[in-house]
């Protein structure tokens, strides 16, 4: 099989049995899916389990696919989204978004003070976007961590352009509020 096949054309021979064009689409999208799992679920094994579950449900469900009502990747990252949806709720929304902030941070330059004080302000903000409700949380990973446009995102929670947009506006008004309240209790009396 041609290694620069369309995610279309992939998702087209899935639906026909082909294995093979599955798992070019599993090596294109897997660590993608599992990014998206692990900052709205913030627990890497679960992320991991969600992300097979994703795939097997990509094989499964490959003929509900209708090419051109959405794309191939936004088809995915619903599946993906309404299987972490789930979990939160099985959950019940006692969610941490993932320490990548902390990590990433942390294996930064600088000296051993300024690591600590971003270290200290990613915890911060990760603290902050999990308190947001699953749907402004689901918003602002999908669009600002994913890379997803708007109407992807809207696409991938089922819900309109406005509405995301609206999730958004209030996820980072949220955001504004609860870092301003922490960074007040964390000043010097």
């Amino acid at each position: 099989m041609a290694v620069d096949s369309s995610d279309e054309h992939l998702i087209a021979r899935i639906q026909d049995g082909d294995q093979e064009a599955f798992a070019c689409l599993l090596r294109r999208h897997l660590d993608s899916i599992h990014r998206f799992a692990d900052r709205t679920v913030g627990n890497s094994a679960d992320a991991e389990d969600l992300a097979q579950d994703t795939f097997v449900r990509v094989w499964q469900k490959a003929h509900t696919f209708v090419p051109g009502k959405a794309k191939v990747t936004t088809w995915i990252h619903t599946i993906a989204h309404n299987l972490c949806i789930d979990m939160l709720r099985k959950q019940r929304g006692q969610v941490a978004i993932d320490t990548a902030f902390d990590q990433g941070l942390a294996d930064a330059n600088g000296a051993p003070d300024q690591r600590a004080q971003q270290v200290q302000l990613a915890s911060t903000l990760r603290t902050a976007i999990t308190r947001l409700p699953p749907a402004q949380r689901s918003a602002l990973v999908l669009c600002l961590v994913q890379g997803l446009s708007n109407k992807e995102a809207a696409d991938v929670m089922g819900v309109g352009l406005r509405a995301l947009e609206s999730l958004l506006a209030r996820a980072r008004r949220t955001l504004r509020t609860n870092l301003s309240d922490a960074a007040m209790t964390e000043e010097p009396s």
